[in-house]
């Protein structure tokens, strides 16, 4: 059987994974553009604008896309063994009981790019949740 879970029409294979914390949003942003930046991104310097780029000591390289402070941040994500860049997108929504985190991750090559960032992506979120608990 195939398996197209992920399989979209106009941007490859996608996955998204949320969750959410007791901390409030601007809090929750302040952990992604520093003290959490290297959990989430890896050891690099967040642009601040659009157009901008980063590269991770991992090798992961990409561009600012958009940056809505306290709301969501749109970047390519391409690891240094891709043959193609991916687009990442990470939002931050305010929820009752806190901050709903939501990575949505597209432009995948495959379903075993795709599972293989989904394990990524909700291993991160894992460790965010740990950190702002």
């Amino acid at each position: 059987m195939n398996d197209a879970t992920g399989l979209t029409k106009d941007v490859g294979w996608e996955l998204g994974v949320r969750r959410t914390v007791s901390a409030p949003v601007d809090e929750v942003w302040e952990y992604f553009v520093v003290d959490g930046l290297t959990t989430w991104l890896g050891n690099t310097t967040l642009p601040l604008h659009k157009g901008e780029t980063y590269l991770t000591a991992d090798g992961v390289k990409g561009e600012i896309r958009s940056r809505t402070d306290q709301l969501r941040l749109r970047l390519t994500w391409q690891p240094d063994d891709w043959d193609h860049d991916s687009t990442l997108q990470v939002t931050l929504m305010p929820s009752a009981t806190g901050t709903t985190i939501g990575f949505h991750h597209e432009r995948l090559a495959s379903a075993a790019e795709r599972e293989r960032m989904l394990e990524h992506w909700t291993a991160v979120l894992d460790e965010i949740v740990d950190d702002l608990s």
